[in-house]
């Protein structure tokens, strides 16, 4: 198997369980505090990880060449998890989720600025429509006619800006450290800044809830597992564009688990932003 198809699956397998991350966030949210349900998913992650490296390889490599460059990418992924929670706790997943996937657009806009990876014209057209799907998922009135939409709908374009980062530092980090030493380094900073509020929000959790937030941080650390392994393998600008496929399980999910079917302004969206992802992921013409 080539290294872009295996970093491919491994991304597409990630996304499935993001999207398991983000329904079970969402029932914790009814709940309990968003500052416990995200250090909780940091400090399972945490647990889970260096079980899983010390079973597997014998050691925690935590020694990094990068320390700064993982503690920052750590800390992104902190701020990308506290706007998309508090988003969760207020519009359905599928809304949530549609405005999110401006993350890919911004992925490949910042390998072409910041890897210095090529992105031909067709790909900046593709990020350009992409764009324009994700003020239609947005629904402002002068677009609508309707009442504006709940504040909180804005939140997963910060989680998309802030997300384009992460993946941007994650492909950087794949050229200095071990992919076990990145995906143990992503939820230590994470985790050491969210216990610092615990003390004034704590709930005490019930069975069911530490069963909830323990399986958060599974599939949080399983899924940037994933992610890593799939940007040490291939480039940012072909793997962003397939986070599309996350649409279709997260609209599943959020109708299914929640009742929340997507609205006519939600779907037009999300396909509009799909096209401007599939302009993006056309390879490109052989000499």
């Amino acid at each position: 198997m080539s290294p872009a198809l295996s970093g491919l699956l491994f991304q597409l397998s990630a996304l499935v369980l993001f999207v398991a991350l983000d329904t079970v966030t969402k029932l914790l949210t009814t709940e309990y505090p968003i500052p416990q349900i995200v250090f909780c998913r940091f400090l399972f992650h945490m647990i889970s990880v260096a079980l899983a490296l010390r079973i597997a390889t014998g050691r925690l490599p935590w020694r990094s060449r990068a320390p700064v460059t993982q503690t920052v990418r750590s800390l992104t992924l902190v701020m990308a998890n506290v706007l998309f929670t508090v988003a969760l706790a207020h519009v359905p997943l599928a809304d949530a989720a549609a405005v999110s996937f401006a993350s890919p657009l911004l992925t490949v806009a910042l390998a072409a600025l910041v890897l210095k990876e090529s992105v031909s014209a067709r790909r900046w057209a593709g990020i350009a429509v992409g764009f324009l799907g994700v003020l239609v998922a947005l629904r402002p009135p002068f677009l609508t006619g309707e009442e504006p939409p709940h504040w909180a709908l804005i939140l997963p374009l910060g989680t998309a800006a802030v997300f384009a980062g992460y993946q941007i530092l994650t492909r950087k980090l794949a050229a200095v450290d071990d992919p076990h030493t990145t995906i143990l380094h992503t939820g230590i900073a994470a985790g050491l800044v969210t216990a610092v509020v615990q003390p004034f929000v704590w709930t005490p959790p019930t069975g069911l809830g530490w069963a909830l937030l323990a399986l958060a941080g599974v599939f949080g650390a399983a899924g940037h597992f994933l992610l890593v392994q799939a940007y040490s393998r291939a480039p940012a600008s072909l793997l962003a564009p397939m986070t599309y496929t996350q649409l279709v399980w997260s609209t599943l999910s959020s109708a299914l688990v929640f009742g929340d079917w997507p609205d006519g302004w939600t779907l037009l969206g999300a396909a509009i932003i799909a096209g401007g992802g599939i302009l993006v992921a056309l390879p490109g013409r052989r000499p």
